[in-house]
């Protein structure tokens, strides 16, 4: 009897990673790619996807020794691509020579936004049919993306709440530490393409079990509703209904964008859920150990960093590796931040005696105040990110005589991208959450 669970247990599994079922998501959804091999629709019987956990890595640079070209290319790559929603009149669909293929007038030719990370491969063009769906779940993708979390997070810990904040970052680095480690583990490659689209290629290079977007995606709106309920006055309802929206558009999105199957967004879903479950009861001692106790900073740091090391130590150099060290990186210089907050009475949690929060009236001031903190700290923020990254990678191929002038090269040595990775986001953690504020008290907007 178990023996007939394991097995359709397995069956299931099989069925869910098989990338056809991702490919007739995006067919639905609008997108489509044409490829010019026989046999590889998304509805082929001919097709032959990938077998789930194959272990590799794509390195792709274009079209297929083959002949074929990959990632639903469409039309002649001569043509001029119509890349971010705009380009030449002559490659769009409702040209001249679109006109004579009977294309949708509406209908989009777009290549991804991002060239991949690893590879430089810069994907091939598809066709967009749905203007509405891609900008949804572009926006959905970009809530797991870098640029949104040095946004997001000074935000809330500047204008809402700082405790939350912080320990939502927490979290944050954990959950990114333990998704993207089992990626390196576990190895499945990324959905076949052919038959699925490539909308995105900027990860292609990762492993895809679990699905880390659908893991940050799921972490951060149900430990924000975990953190506020309670703290915050607001209906349960709201709170659990914009936590699951934030989480389903974004594990949705990464089927939309062909990065992942469906087996692996849900496995990334579940495995957010029981790394919450297993913060819920520690987090508030955590906080706590962070800011009162004396060898917090020590313990902080050595333990950051010995993660890292088991990171590194699991494949070769990726762009999992070093957002893992990017996410450890960013929680160590603001748990240290938090540290030096407490012990010098910097900024202060609001009493017990004061909850629940209210939300304050709306005025032309607060809004002026909280705009004026935000942009002025995430300009200090990417500032300080810019020039510790044109500081750090030469100084440190300099200790260890490797060449400056390759970049790329030389951050695939351990040595240089794991110190990189910690010097600059630990800054960058440490600015948004000591210098920050600090900075708002000098121009009077604390």
């Amino acid at each position: 009897m178990a023996n007939d669970y394991v097995r359709k247990f397995i069956q299931m599994c099989n069925y869910l990673q098989d990338p056809r079922h991702v490919a007739r998501f995006q067919n639905v959804c609008g997108v489509k790619g044409a490829f010019p091999c026989k046999g590889t629709t998304p509805d082929s019987a001919d097709s032959e996807p990938d077998c789930p956990g194959l272990k590799k890595r794509v390195q792709q640079g274009g079209p297929g020794a083959d002949g074929c070209v990959g990632n639903g290319s469409v039309g002649d790559a001569s043509v001029p691509l119509f890349n971010r929603m705009q380009g030449d009149v002559s490659a769009r669909p409702d040209g001249p020579s679109a006109a004579a293929a009977n294309v949708d007038p509406d209908t989009v030719r777009a290549k991804p936004l991002r060239k991949n990370s690893l590879t430089g491969d810069v994907g091939q063009e598809f066709l967009i049919h749905n203007k509405f769906l891609f900008y949804l779940f572009t926006f959905g993708t970009e809530l797991g993306n870098e640029m949104f979390f040095i946004i997001f997070f000074p935000f809330l810990f500047w204008n809402v709440d700082a405790l939350v904040s912080r320990r939502l970052i927490i979290v944050w680095a954990w959950n990114l530490f333990v998704g993207q480690s089992t990626k390196d583990m576990v190895r499945w490659s990324r959905p076949a393409s052919p038959p699925v689209v490539k909308v995105e290629v900027f990860y292609n290079s990762e492993y895809s079990m679990p699905s880390t977007h659908a893991m940050t995606g799921t972490a951060i709106p149900f430990c924000l509703f975990m953190l506020t309920y309670g703290r915050w006055q607001y209906p349960f309802l709201f709170g659990f209904c914009v936590a699951l929206s934030w989480s389903v558009l974004v594990c949705v999105s990464r089927l939309y964008m062909g990065m992942h199957s469906i087996l692996e967004v849900i496995t990334g879903f579940l495995y957010s859920l029981l790394i919450l479950a297993f913060f819920q009861p520690i987090l508030d001692k955590i906080d706590s150990f962070y800011m009162m106790d004396h060898f917090a900073p020590l313990v902080i740091i050595v333990s950051h960093v010995s993660l890292g090391l088991v990171a590194f130590s699991l494949d070769s150099w990726s762009t999992s590796r070093g957002d893992t060290a990017q996410a450890l990186g960013t929680g160590v210089g603001a748990a240290i931040a938090t540290h030096v907050n407490y012990q010098f009475g910097l900024l202060l949690d609001p009493p017990l005696s004061s909850l629940p929060l209210t939300l304050p009236p709306i005025s032309t001031s607060l809004v002026v105040v909280s705009l004026l903190r935000f942009l002025i700290g995430v300009a200090v923020i990417l500032v300080t990110r810019m020039i510790m990254k044109a500081v750090t990678i030469p100084v440190l191929c300099r200790l260890f005589g490797l060449p400056s002038d390759d970049v790329r090269g030389a951050r695939q040595h351990m040595k240089v991208e794991l110190p990189y990775r910690y010097i600059v986001y630990s800054v960058v953690g440490f600015s948004c959450v000591c210098v920050g504020p600090l900075l708002f008290k000098i121009l009077n907007l604390a």
